[in-house]
């Protein structure tokens, strides 16, 4: 059976960087407010029906996705 102790403190490590950046969106408020592009790029998903409305932000989740994946693959390297 393969070691999984690094793969546990990986996890913890995730949660602990997400607990603290959830903090910081809470204490900060309205973050896609203080930033004008976030959630409002080309391809960000808005649907309005009457009452009803539908958001999905995708380019906005592409977009952050490349950024992180840019900063991770920037730290890990040795």
């Amino acid at each position: 059976m393969p070691e999984l102790g690094g793969l546990g403190k990986l996890f913890m490590a995730f949660g602990v960087v997400m607990i603290v950046l959830g903090g910081i969106f809470l204490f900060l408020g309205n973050v896609a407010g203080k930033v004008p592009w976030v959630g409002r790029l080309p391809g960000d998903i808005y649907i309005q029906r009457g009452s009803w409305s539908f958001y999905f932000p995708l380019a906005s989740c592409v977009f952050l996705s490349i950024i992180l994946t840019l900063i991770f693959s920037l730290l890990s390297r040795r």
